[in-house]
């Protein structure tokens, strides 16, 4: 069952009641954002879930995360509207800029929620990992930290349970396992039985959060700060830099995307504030200003997995995987945060439908689960690496005709705008996807931002077999 939602009017659901014969007991590694949404949605469709974080707290790092209609449809379905909103910050359009700040295109997120149904909304990520946490608690989640997995054994227990090794010699038995433990993944290798590091890049971020008080007296920076709020990027040679506001003003994200210096076995580093001003020295003086009102900054090694060639699950159904264990992604599209949730809301969906406890049961669940996320999932890696390319073009021929392109599409939006949203016809030469600006509709904004797991997975799910309406095969033989 459902009720409605507020702003938005998308159905949120309610917690599906379950017997104890088709009840699971669910155990997620990982206690973060995708961790935390599948503990959300497996609560929801009635099974009991416990996790495990081997941090000593369950938190949040970074900074800004920004959310796409796709994903803030998930949340909302998850009854999560009315506490977000006291954290979300609502920004009106996506500026693409030049290095030197001229303007290249934009994208009007107004226009964008009325068509799809969802917002866009920009966070702190710690925000959204309470809210998340919170609702997971609300639901009947338990969890145990300090609680570093080192073997996840199924073969043992037979056909039906897996069996969770802990650090500390604490053994777990659920009848599924969920991996959701990032993109340094233990599970994922415990899954294939080797060794499976991430794709580095061959960038970093470096990830700064600013305190607004010092730009509002700024006559060059406090304009960024105006409402309706904007998120900006700035592309340049072999770099680019993102903006927005988070906290309604009080804070100002920027991430800052650029070639990779760090050793090959560090994921994370302390940062140089000078070092990272030096590289942003000659580009829109608003960056370099805006750059020495920090007081410290880390940078992050940017890597990516492609997915998996085998399966996400094992063989018996007790094992199976979801995120950026599976398919992290280069945070060029912001959407890899939002895949994780969307996989903890299908894999929620398909096991609402199991009527036991079962192997069989667990193994459809499990197919249509992967069914539903393997292509849409490697496609926006796909997608984020081609972005990669086109936000770092040197100045040259790609990179004017990529600019040209900005422009021809933002034409075309304001036809389909003015179109009452009907597709018009693309130039001789162009097809869908040529938009550089990704989440237009022309880009991959017409299957990233529209998409509804329920209705994906009601799509997938194998029809039931009415057997006293069947036919009687034995009477045609």
């Amino acid at each position: 069952m459902a009720t409605q939602s507020g702003t938005f009017k998308v159905p949120v659901l309610e917690k599906q009641t379950r017997d104890e014969d088709s009840r699971l007991n669910i155990i997620i590694v990982g206690a973060g954002l995708g961790g935390l949404g599948a503990a959300i949605s497996l609560l929801l469709a009635g099974h009991n879930v416990h996790v495990l974080e081997s941090a000593s707290k369950i938190a949040e790092v970074g900074a800004g995360i920004q959310v796409l209609p796709n994903s803030s449809r998930v949340l909302i379905q998850w009854g999560l509207e009315e506490r977000l909103l006291r954290h979300a910050t609502f920004p009106d359009e996506c500026m693409m800029l030049g290095w030197k700040g001229e303007r290249l295109s934009s994208m009007n997120f107004e226009d964008a929620t009325a068509e799809y149904g969802t917002p866009f909304w920009d966070f702190h990520r710690a925000d959204l990992h309470k809210a998340l946490l919170d609702r997971a608690q609300e639901l009947g989640a338990s969890f145990s930290i300090n609680a570093r997995v080192i073997d996840i054994k199924y073969e043992e227990d037979g056909k039906d349970t897996a069996t969770v090794l802990l650090k500390s010699g604490k053994r777990m038995v659920a009848d599924l396992v969920v991996g959701a433990d990032g993109i340094f993944s233990t599970c994922r290798e415990l899954l294939l039985g080797t060794s499976s590091p991430p794709t580095p890049t061959g960038d970093l971020a470096y990830r700064v959060l600013l305190d607004t008080k010092a730009m509002k007296d700024d006559p060059e920076l406090a304009p960024l700060l105006q409402k309706p709020h904007k998120v900006r990027y700035w592309m340049g040679p072999k770099a680019h830099a993102v903006n927005y506001v988070l906290r309604d003003g009080e804070l100002f994200n920027m991430v800052l995307l650029v070639p990779d210096d760090m050793p090959a076995d560090a994921t994370t580093l302390d940062g140089n504030v000078e070092e990272m001003i030096e590289l942003y020295k000659d580009w829109d003086p608003r960056i370099p200003k805006l750059l020495a009102l920090c007081q410290s900054v880390q940078k992050w090694k940017l890597c990516f997995r492609a997915g998996l060639e085998s399966s996400w699950s094992n063989e018996d159904a007790t094992f199976v995987l979801l995120g950026d264990c599976v398919h992290a992604t280069l945070p060029y599209l912001a959407s890899g945060a939002g895949m994780s949730l969307e996989d903890g809301a299908a894999l929620g969906f398909c096991l609402s439908k199991i009527k036991g406890r079962s192997c069989q049961e667990k193994k459809k669940a499990l197919e249509v689960y992967e069914n539903c996320r393997r292509f849409r999932t490697e496609s926006i890696v796909e997608r984020g690496n081609l972005q990669q390319e086109v936000y770092h073009f040197e100045d040259g021929p790609e990179q004017q005709a990529r600019d040209d392109r900005f422009r021809l599409f933002e034409k075309l939006e304001a036809e389909v705008m003015a179109n009452g949203g009907a597709n018009v016809e693309l130039p001789v030469g162009m097809k869908e996807g040529d938009d550089p600006l990704a989440w237009r509709r022309n880009g991959v904004g017409s299957w990233l931002m529209s998409f509804d797991c329920q209705r994906d997975v009601e799509r997938r799910w194998p029809a039931e077999v009415d057997v006293a309406s069947a036919p009687d095969l034995r009477a045609q033989l």
